[in-house]
């Protein structure tokens, strides 16, 4: 579907995308994480084509981005990360101009772009001007005209920025239904929000691979793999805790009095055991949660591997 090969890119005398491969197949939904300046825009922006390679071969769906740039771009939808903005048109007149781009006119135009307004729920904001949304919702319109064509490939640049958590709950419900039918890239900083989205996921820092692995693989790299975070009204006996066969270590949250992640050794699970010491101490728990591992943290040792 996607095939990068020793793809580079120079701006002036840096490299900031330094000989890399890569592959996506169908219906993939694959996370591309790194810290900021990682070189992750300017990736999606060599895919997209809209910037140009210094090296190296971008192939979507069998046609070349610099050969036959036409049929390469006409499989791909690309978010933008700062969405879209107007002084005059709505967001119908948005999805209208791009749809006609796109080839659609007449009763086909009128379907696409009715049925991508559903989708993102933006049909009681159709004749609102651009430059009146919020954030939010030029976001969204940015994830509608993107997907109007329906493309076999998706380009999403930092989609969840600032997504409440019932909207993330929404985003991973679209993401979901969307990688049936195509292949979903989402660029993001925020890779613990799309832990439960993506499948797979390329680490990149100072435009070079750091990992391309499965996410459950990447969480196992995580110190808090199989951590337990629980917070009670009152005071916790750390000591109780500390003791507990398998534990590694206890992190109370600076943030939150009364919240702390206990840290398991390899291998061991202490779900069982703190649960049995909940229910014998009598403690009035609020919240307890195993934790999957934590790919911010991830994403971050790696990024400190990049030679200066």
């Amino acid at each position: 579907m996607l095939e990068i090969s020793s793809l580079t890119k120079h701006l002036g005398k840096r490299n900031v995308i330094n000989n890399l491969s890569f592959c996506a197949q169908r219906q993939e939904c694959i996370g591309l994480f790194g810290e900021h300046g990682a070189g992750k825009t300017i990736l999606l922006n060599l895919i997209s084509g809209l910037v140009k390679p210094s090296g190296g071969h971008i192939n979507i769906q069998g046609f070349d981005t610099q050969t036959h740039p036409l049929q390469a771009r006409k499989a791909l939808g690309y978010q933008l990360q700062d969405g879209l903005n107007h002084h005059t048109m709505s967001v119908k007149d948005m999805l209208n101009f791009i749809a006609a781009i796109r080839g659609f006119s007449g009763a086909e135009k009128r379907s696409r772009v009715d049925r991508v307004a559903m989708r993102l729920e933006l049909s009681r904001v159709l004749n609102a001007p651009l430059n009146t949304l919020s954030s939010g919702l030029k976001r969204k319109v940015a994830i509608a005209q993107a997907i109007l064509h329906t493309p076999s490939l998706l380009l999403l640049d930092e989609p969840t920025e600032g997504m409440a958590t019932d909207q993330l709950l929404k985003f991973r419900t679209l993401i979901h239904s969307l990688t049936e039918e195509m292949t979903v890239i989402i660029a993001s900083r925020h890779c613990n929000e799309l832990s439960s989205i993506c499948t797979r996921a390329l680490v990149i820092a100072g435009g070079r691979p750091m990992a391309d692995a499965p996410l459950l693989d990447l969480q196992r790299n995580s110190r808090h793999f199989r951590a337990v975070t629980l917070a009670a009204e009152t005071p916790l006996d750390l000591l109780a805790l500390a003791v507990l066969p398998g534990v590694a270590g206890i992190e109370e949250d600076r943030h939150a009095p009364g919240k702390v992640t206990v840290l398991a050794m390899p291998g061991h699970n202490i779900y069982p055991p703190i649960n049995a010491l909940i229910a014998s101490s009598g403690w009035n728990i609020t919240s307890l949660n195993l934790e999957p591992g934590r790919l911010n943290e991830v994403v971050h040792h790696l990024s400190q591997e990049v030679s200066p």
